[in-house]
């Protein structure tokens, strides 16, 4: 299934300030992934961490280069330099305070990082020193944004490793910290061949405690990793999902047909935390054009649009959203919609997310910019 690009006239060619002015949430980013490329060549000199270059914009053309690959292994080598400048406490203080301040500037009224605390104890640092370090910078972050007239609110969501072996320390670790800004439990890393339910006894311990799942599956990996994802793990969203468009069969008349895991997850308003520029990165997608997002909106997917790796894509939530609307035909209405739907998504109590879709929807009402009218329930 494809999606097709839009057609001469389609609305977009001034959408860049709408975007911008646009309260958006973010449900898909990662701390390691949007770290600046100036901090990373400081953090680096002051480790004696070895980089392909010192100059900050060379490396951040570096960064996109890299990661463009096509191969979802590949993308995830360029971590190497990221994870290893954020060994110290100091480091991930700096790294999420700045995060917020970018996220900040861009128009995210609400963030959720995520992040795997065990790639950052080579220096020594323990489980909790971690999430306390990003828990410190988070608030530092959001004050001075606050100071700076940007109201943002930023959660974290601690990923395990699913190559690894520590889900149930990550588990546990997510369970100790929900009452101090830990919203929900992930996993990432290379999905073909760790399935979730490799570590069905984390999974188990969360359902158990009432604790909020997402899982990377249907990038790299097809429909076994989302069933997996879906029926082992308990995945309320799905990391990508991209690939559950193979499970929709356009026949010649132009109708689409839905399978059973297609269906499932329509049905039951699963979300797809769709990451367009790096998608097409990992080959997940062919282009932002033809990307399955457009038509799994239109058949009334739960889509969201994120950004995954900041640094890696070389891009801002405003910029995916934008590009969406001048290579795949979306409308300023289309953008209200999957806003909408990730803030009714978000990791967040129910009160909490009537608000914030009212934060929305109230500045789309206004003249100029997208109508509030059109996104789905």
């Amino acid at each position: 299934m494809t999606a097709h690009p839009p057609a001469p006239g389609t609305p977009g060619a001034d959408v860049g300030a709408d975007v911008r002015a646009l309260p958006k949430v973010l449900l898909h980013d990662h701390l390691d992934g949007g770290v600046r490329p100036a901090t990373v060549v400081e953090l680096a000199a002051q480790s004696g961490h070895a980089l392909p270059t010192t100059d900050p914009e060379a490396l951040g053309r570096w960064f996109v280069e890299s990661a463009s690959s096509g191969s979802l292994e590949r993308y995830l080598e360029t971590f190497e330099h990221t994870v290893g400048v954020l060994q110290t406490a100091d480091a991930l203080h700096r790294v999420a305070r700045e995060a917020v301040l970018d996220l900040a500037a861009d128009g995210v009224v609400h963030a959720e990082e995520r992040y795997a605390p065990e790639q950052h104890q080579r220096a020594g640092l323990s489980l909790q020193q971690v999430v306390d370090a990003v828990r410190a910078g988070i608030e530092d972050g959001t004050a001075e944004a606050r100071a700076a007239g940007h109201d943002i609110r930023v959660t974290q969501v601690l990923s395990a490793m699913r190559q690894a072996d520590r889900a149930d320390e990550v588990a546990a670790l997510a369970l100790a910290n929900r009452d101090a800004g830990v919203v929900a439990f992930d996993i990432a890393g290379p999905e073909e061949g760790f399935l979730p339910s490799r570590h069905a006894s984390a999974f188990r311990t969360l359902r158990d405690a009432s604790f909020p799942v997402t899982v990377h599956a249907g990038e790299a990996a097809g429909l076994d990793s989302v069933a997996d994802a879906l029926h082992a793990a308990g995945a309320l969203r799905l990391g990508h999902g991209v690939r559950i468009a193979d499970d929709v069969r356009v026949g010649p008349d132009g109708e689409a047909h839905l399978g059973l895991l297609a269906h499932w997850v329509r049905d039951r308003r699963v979300p797809l935390e769709i990451c367009p520029s790096s998608n097409v990165q990992t080959g997940a997608a062919p282009s932002v054009a033809h990307h399955p997002a457009t038509a799994l909106l239109r058949l009334g997917f739960e889509v969201t649009v994120s950004t995954d790796n900041r640094l890696q894509s070389g891009t801002t939530l405003s910029r995916e959203l934008e590009l969406l609307v001048r290579e795949a035909g979306w409308t300023p209405d289309d953008l209200v919609a999957v806003t909408v739907t990730a803030a009714r998504h978000a990791f967040l109590h129910e009160d909490e997310r009537r608000a914030l879709v009212d934060r929305i929807t109230r500045p789309a009402a206004t003249p100029g910019t997208a109508r509030p009218g059109r996104h789905r329930a």
